[in-house]
């Protein structure tokens, strides 16, 4: 329970956090904003410039508008089983390719092959940089697509065709072709095919025709040489049987059925005689004519199973039954004479008829080959009747279904326009504003993110690793001194706040020497020594400031005093002088001073003996609190040999100047001379640095000094 408790409030904390921090960056931007707005003012009246500009130099543009209402074509009207969500996407689907098709490049070329645009002298005027100069179809299709612009009214089957040019008649002209010319690919598209395809079937009809009169002749001259003549059983094509079968074959089967009959009679004849001949013999012919009977019953019955009762065998088995059933009801009443004629003569007529169906049987038998080839050309002639038949009817379907509507119309024709649609002086100021705001913007975050100087104190701390001793603002005075002797001012709250912070710094308060250094001049280095010396001497404590800076002598100028030019820190480091005689009281701050003196030809030289120690260790006896005022560190050696020296370094950081990298290899340097930087006072914050909580106004609220002007700051 208690680790849920610390984790709530520690994400807590961590959204208080990235809150505060999104706040911070905010006003970080806000404020570099406020600091550029020259900058961004003038990018914004260079963009209104350039938008009236671009305005007043720009060819008037006129453009004509075309409305075409395009149908969804329904290909299939009983379609139950599409879902209305189909529909739907095949509706967007459609309508999405009009849209795209309308735009293409293929009806850019139809226009200008419709209107003759390459020899068109409009056309040139308005949009060839040389009219006298012929146009090339591919730059005219590209001029068009650059110009026209299709736009779908929401809600609607309606389509906008816009074409924009310096010619208000041309435009209005090349809207209603390209509409003209889109209507009528539809319509090739939608009906073409049908067009086609009748066109094709005629062609197709025609061919076969002549394929089928061929076929049939080739059919009638191979019958007639082989004297095949075919007779029609008037049987329906549906019947499993041939509709249709050779005379001779009908010619045998005839003399089969008439051969089996005779012999059927001449069986019954012989029969009969044989049963009158003796009665024993008639019992034995009545006993054999009833086996016959049931021999020819059984044949009959077989014959019937396997073949229809028009088959000619099973026909003549039905004869031989009757035959038989005949002779033996009236073999009893026959005479002898009688019975011997009746054999005689059904014996003849079964000769001839055996005869004849041996001679009709050898010509069938020479036809059978014949046959096949009739076959195979009866076969071509019915096929090519069928396809002749088919395409015939296709024909005269796609003729009823005519050629159909179009499923688009041009709603409204287009119409030169009365005014040019642009250039828009109000839309190209406004573009031009949102331009150069965002450039302005652009140039405020770039100046904010790659600005690698401290803006936020705390920074100190964080990339440094060192404490902030001091928050000085920057002054806008030109007596610094002036404005550091007025007690209730910023500034001088500023460095007595500082000065707090250095009692601080050892359990036994202010180390008794202390070195201001710096990454380079003009940091307001002087300003703070001097500040803080004058704090020290404030309270009752015997103060001495040495100027250690032997490659520049502007203390004594900045705090007005005069000095002897060969009396200074570097004739008591040569042994010169004493203490005594180049010690400088003033008075107004309440510090002694002791000036750099000449300057040497070899500073850092001079500062690597043991004689400033030495000197600082003997001013210790006689003051309470020495500050050196050492140069700044650069990239020479005088810095660190001045830290050596003293208790401790107190490193000056201008804000929002110095770069971050310069002042980290500077403490990387003194750290490496085993220099004790205790902190770091950040100078001249200004409203930059309002966004973190430092500026003016960051005391005790008691509301000195003037407005600030960034253009006319000094630097303290």
């Amino acid at each position: 329970m208690a680790d849920a408790v610390i984790y709530s409030a520690q994400s807590d904390t961590a959204e208080n956090a990235d809150e505060n921090s999104g706040i911070l960056a905010l006003e970080r931007y806000w404020r570099q904003a406020v600091n550029s707005r020259l900058i961004i003012a003038g990018i914004l009246v260079a963009g209104l410039v350039l938008g009236l500009l671009v305005t007043l130099l720009s060819t008037p543009q006129y453009r004509s508008t075309a409305v075409i209402e395009i149908s969804r074509a329904t290909a299939n009207v009983t379609n139950i089983d599409q879902t209305e969500i189909e529909e739907l996407q095949a509706d967007e689907q459609y309508f999405q390719t009009q849209y795209e098709l309308l735009g293409s490049r293929f009806l850019a070329e139809a226009v200008v092959d419709a209107a003759n645009l390459t020899a068109s002298e409009s056309f040139r005027d308005a949009f060839a940089n040389d009219p006298e100069a012929p146009l090339d179809r591919r730059d005219a299709v590209e001029i068009l697509l650059e110009n026209i612009s299709i736009e779908p009214v929401r809600l609607s089957n309606l389509v906008n065709v816009h074409f924009s040019s310096p010619n208000r008649s041309l435009s209005a002209e090349i809207a209603n072709i390209w509409a003209e010319q889109f209507l009528a690919a539809n319509y090739e598209k939608r009906f073409g095919a049908n067009i086609d395809a009748r066109r094709y079937l005629r062609d197709q009809i025609a061919e076969l025709r002549e394929r089928l009169a061929q076929s049939e002749k080739e059919l009638v001259d191979y019958a007639n040489a082989n004297q095949i003549v075919i007779v029609d059983t008037g049987v329906s094509d549906d019947d499993s049987s041939s509709a249709a079968r050779s005379l001779i074959g009908d010619t045998l089967t005839t003399l089969n059925q008439a051969l089996a009959q005779a012999t059927a009679e001449r069986i019954a004849a012989e029969s009969a005689l044989r049963a009158k001949a003796t009665s024993a013999e008639a019992r034995v012919a009545s006993s054999q004519l009833r086996s016959m009977l049931a021999a020819a019953e059984a044949k009959l019955a077989s014959l019937s199973a396997n073949f229809g009762p028009g088959y000619p065998e099973v026909q003549a088995a039905q004869s031989e039954v009757e035959a038989i059933r005949e002779s033996i009801a009236s073999s009893q009443g026959r005479d002898i004479s009688g019975l011997e004629a009746a054999y005689r003569q059904a014996r003849s007529e079964e000769a001839q008829l055996q005869a004849q169906v041996q001679q009709v049987q050898d010509r069938f038998l020479s036809q059978q080959g014949g046959g096949i080839q009739y076959g195979i050309l009866k076969r071509e002639v019915d096929t090519n009747r069928q396809l002749y038949d088919a395409l015939l009817q296709r024909s005269k379907e796609l003729e009823a279904a005519g050629a159909g509507k179009n499923n688009m119309t041009l709603v409204q024709p287009a119409l030169p326009a009365e005014a040019p649609y642009k250039p828009s002086l109000i839309l190209n100021l406004a573009l031009a504003l949102l331009v150069a705001g965002a450039v302005a913007a652009t140039v405020v975050f770039l100046r904010e993110t790659m600005d690698r100087t401290i803006r936020d104190p705390n920074d100190v701390q964080r990339l440094f690793s060192l404490p902030t001793l001091g928050l000085i603002p920057r002054v806008e005075q030109d007596d610094l001194l002036d404005e550091l002797r007025r007690r209730s001012s910023e500034l001088s709250e500023a460095y007595v706040a500082a000065r707090s912070n250095i009692s601080f710094l050892t359990p036994q308060g202010a180390p008794r020497s202390l070195m201001l250094t710096s990454t380079r001049p003009n940091e307001g280095k002087s300003l703070t020594s001097v500040a803080i010396c004058r704090s020290f001497a404030q309270l009752d404590k015997r103060t001495l400031l040495i100027d250690a800076d032997l490659r520049n002598t502007a203390l004594v100028d900045f705090l007005g005093k005069q000095a002897s030019k060969d009396a200074g820190l570097s004739s008591l480091l040569v042994g010169e002088r004493d203490p005594q005689t180049v010690t400088i009281p003033i008075e107004e701050h309440g510090f002694d001073l002791i000036p750099s003196g000449t300057m040497p030809p070899n500073p850092a030289d001079l500062l690597a003996t043991d004689g400033l120690a030495q000197l600082i260790a003997k001013l210790e006896q006689s003051y309470d609190f020495i500050l050196v005022d050492g140069p700044p560190v650069l990239g020479l050696a005088d810095a660190l040999e001045i830290s050596t020296a003293v208790q401790g370094v107190v490193y000056v950081i201008e804000s929002n100047d110095v770069k971050i990298r310069a002042i980290d290899n500077a403490l990387r340097r003194l750290r490496a001379a085993n220099a004790k930087v205790y902190g770091a006072i950040v100078t001249k914050l200004d409203d930059r640095n309002s966004a973190y909580g430092y500026g003016y106004g960051y005391g005790y609220g008691y509301g000195y000094g003037e407005p600030v002007d960034d253009a006319n700051a000094a630097r303290a």
